[in-house]
């Protein structure tokens, strides 16, 4: 893997006018690609949401920044399904009468590339109790094949809790996935056989619950003596209905890829506080993974093995850019991967794969 040096903006990318700036990056995947081949790129503003979109497949140009308002906005999630709905999960959290926070899970939806993002829904609190509801941690979100959303959060008490959608689009009520200690980032993975997978570090190690069958109930929590740190936990699906969980590894602050029933491999890496944002790519012919993640000086780290093979080896190399939370992966409209960070003045870069090379060779960064 080669890096060029980083660069400045490129031309082409535009603001829309706006002197709007993000707050951070999003959890999930907040670089997304369309059905019509254009990458969207959504950041947490201090009052809402904040989009930027190519305006044709492969760049570079790109539209944005266009805002959507949501007042008392703490945390946003992205998640995108098969059929390439994004899906917005948000902790909001607002003054009550009496002046104590009174917090709730929100969800939005992108039906389509550039299009407007439908009305923030409010799928409550399942905590009655207001100082207990006040402790509910940020949502992460995954949509089964059927379309299906599932939010997943940390409750006041420590376990996981669930809200989702039932096979007519009805959300149904506040589920219990039991646990205790629980972080309050987890990572869920929705399989192509239609079932999900959750695993979350914990005071005690790690725990996951698996889906009993696509739709069904949440086996679980089952617990394993593992050391992830928190708030670095991530999960991909490396082949059907197989998915690997990555982590920070506690003691040692090394990249760790397990699957249950193995043992953790290392895969190197330099102390990243975040979570690792992965996809598959083919480079010459074989299948890779791709990591980035933030390293422990806060800047952006880009690791890549053959898939399935974590043992063989990983490679990991500096982007030249410090950043704001995680970077997101995605492969564009042609196929390259292409990374987004937020910069430390709340602005978004990219850079792409430049598609002569081999290997993987990414471009100058380009601030949008």
């Amino acid at each position: 893997m080669r890096r060029r040096p980083a660069g400045t903006a490129a031309r082409g990318a535009t603001t829309g006018g706006s002197e709007r700036t993000a707050i951070g990056a999003a959890r999930g995947r907040w670089l997304t690609l369309g059905r019509d081949g254009r990458l969207s790129l959504f950041a947490p503003a201090h009052d809402g949401l904040l989009r930027w979109t190519e305006t044709v497949p492969g760049g570079p140009a790109w539209s944005g920044p266009h805002h959507a308002a949501v007042a008392g906005l703490t945390h946003l999630s992205v998640t995108q399904g098969a059929n390439g709905y994004v899906h917005f999960l948000g902790r909001r959290e607002r003054p009550a009468a009496d002046g104590s926070p009174a917090v709730d899970i929100l969800h939005a939806i992108q039906y389509q590339t550039g299009l407007a993002v439908t009305d923030w829904r409010s799928l409550g609190n399942p905590h009655p109790d207001r100082t207990e509801g006040a402790r509910l941690g940020p949502p992460c979100g995954a949509v089964a094949s059927d379309g299906t959303v599932h939010a997943f959060v940390r409750g006041a008490r420590g376990g996981l809790l669930l809200r989702r959608e039932d096979a007519k689009g009805k959300w149904r009520a506040w589920e219990d996935l039991g646990g205790a200690g629980v972080d309050a980032l987890p990572a869920a993975v929705a399989l192509s056989g239609g079932g999900i997978e959750v695993c979350a570090a914990a005071d005690t190690g790690a725990f996951v619950w698996l889906q009993s069958r696509p739709g069904g109930d949440f086996s679980g929590p089952r617990g394993f003596s593992l050391r992830p740190l928190r708030g670095t936990v991530s999960a991909l699906e490396t082949s059907p209905d197989r998915a690997v969980f990555l982590w920070t590894d506690a003691e040692s602050k090394e990249a760790h890829a397990w699957r249950p029933g193995g043992s953790p491999v290392g895969l190197g890496g330099a102390g990243a506080d975040q979570p690792y944002s992965a996809i598959r790519t083919s480079l010459d012919g074989c299948d890779w993974t791709v990591l980035a993640t933030r390293d422990a000086t806060g800047s952006a780290v880009l690791g890549m093995g053959v898939t399935e093979q974590e043992a063989a080896g990983f490679w990991w190399h500096g982007l030249a850019a410090s950043c704001q939370g995680a970077p997101a992966l995605a492969l564009d409209g042609r196929g390259r991967v292409t990374v987004a960070l937020i910069d430390a003045d709340g602005a978004p870069m990219v850079a792409r794969q430049e598609g002569s090379a081999a290997g993987l060779v990414l471009t100058d960064w380009q601030r949008l």
